[in-house]
């Protein structure tokens, strides 16, 4: 029995000899480098792509990485932006909303309809506009779980139906022009953050991270499990708030940070936390990496579905109210054409997986940039809009590529 005791503290004098061996930035440095070999790449593809994209654009015109050009591409970021982040949550689930363009569109048309010819309120419009998206995504989910209709063709027949109440809501004008000097026109045009608030804006994630890092090490610590150390700590909130303070001083060399693009930087923030701190966000990626499985652990899966739907058709809409504030119209052409495509491809671009269980609400930002940067940088060329489409869906397909790579070097991986 002793013999037993004396091997069972060598082997916990081996294990706590591992934790604190892991902890410094030698130990991070090895855990990214094992974590890459197995297939979890993480945000580097996203960050290098971005790279490769803004050396090719500025080469080709240097007007591309201009303050003022900047400024505009995140003002055109941020009304994609917002249906990205919609169809994050649907993705995580392993489903897929069609309709998210079209639900843009319709909210464009109801903002103009409302407001504009009505005389409502903008709030009261704005409300009508994510009410009616979040009743889509309540339907949506009813087709999904009462009747096992697949996600695909319901969102589908959606894409149809709202296309046709926003042709009907329009009518025969086909579209409404909003008033200039608004504030809603002003916020998604010209409307920039002081320089003074744009800085201190940018020392709030680094001071975040500080206290839910500090927290965090403290529990892995108590639980004697192994933690990064404060080095890897003070390094990651150094170079973010380095990063975020120099991106401030570049934008404020021409017009500043658009409000609009911190509105959807807020959204982006409070979503990832709420997938990754609360009982909610959980069971989102439970839901999508087994269903069966999370039904079976006491996970009401009807109830994410059904949140998630409605999360998505929202924030699809809030983009189509975003859009018209940017074009100062709402017409028949918001949400057509590539809106659907450029929203969807931001998202898997950014590293949400298409087969459910994996992704961020960051990818929508980092997704949308990567898009937004190749719109604008075409535009610059004065390149046609097939050769935007083809560009666009062949990074769409490298980016489905590498995701399917990464989920076989896992699974490899766990088989080994």
């Amino acid at each position: 029995m002793n013999g037993v005791t004396k091997e069972a503290s060598f082997a916990y004098d081996r294990a706590d000899a591992r934790v604190r061996a892991d902890e410094g930035l030698s130990g991070a440095f090895r855990s990214f480098i094992d974590r890459i070999k197995s297939g979890d790449l993480g945000v580097l593809p996203v960050v290098v792509g971005l790279l490769v994209i803004s050396t090719v654009f500025a080469t080709l015109n240097p007007v591309f990485l201009l303050p003022n050009n900047i400024v505009n591409l995140l003002f055109d970021a941020s009304t994609v932006g917002f249906i990205s982040l919609g169809i994050v949550m649907v993705l995580l689930l392993g489903e897929i909303d069609l309709s998210i363009g079209s639900m843009s569109g319709l909210a464009s048309a109801m903002i103009g309809v409302l407001w504009v010819n009505q005389g409502y309120p903008i709030p009261v419009a704005i409300g009508a506009a994510v009410v009616t998206g979040a009743l889509m995504g309540v339907l949506y989910s009813f087709l999904l779980n009462k009747f096992s209709m697949p996600s695909f063709i319901s969102t589908l027949a959606g894409l149809l139906a709202l296309l046709g109440c926003q042709l009907f809501i329009l009518g025969p004008t086909g579209s409404i022009n909003l008033p200039y000097d608004s504030f809603l026109v002003r916020f998604g045009q010209t409307l920039v953050m002081p320089s003074w608030l744009a800085h201190a804006a940018a020392l709030v994630p680094g001071l975040m991270m500080s206290i839910l890092g500090l927290r965090q090490m403290k529990a892995r610590k108590a639980a004697k499990l192994s933690s990064p150390g404060m080095s890897v700590l003070l390094l990651k909130v150094v170079l973010i708030t380095v990063l975020l303070e120099a991106a401030v001083i570049f934008l404020n060399l021409g017009r500043g940070v658009p409000w609009m693009f911190f509105v959807f930087v807020v959204c982006v923030a409070l979503m990832q936390y709420a997938l990754t701190r609360t009982k909610w966000g959980r069971s989102m990626f439970a839901v999508g990496g087994n269903a069966e499985a999370a039904r079976r652990a006491g996970i009401e899966v009807k109830r994410i579905r059904m949140t998630a739907f409605m999360l998505g058709a929202s924030l699809a809409a809030l983009g189509g109210v975003f859009s018209a504030a940017r074009l100062a119209t709402a017409s028949q052409q918001a949400g057509a054409g590539d809106v659907n495509l450029n929203a969807i491809a931001a998202a898997v671009i950014g590293g949400t997986s298409l087969f459910g269980g994996r992704g961020s609400a960051w990818t929508a930002l980092l997704g949308v940039l990567v898009i937004q940067a190749i719109s604008n940088g075409l535009t610059l060329l004065n390149l046609s809009s097939s050769l935007r489409y083809m560009i666009t869906g062949a990074v769409l397909a490298i980016a489905v590529i590498v995701d399917s790579l990464a989920r076989q070097s896992r699974a490899s991986h766990g088989r080994a």
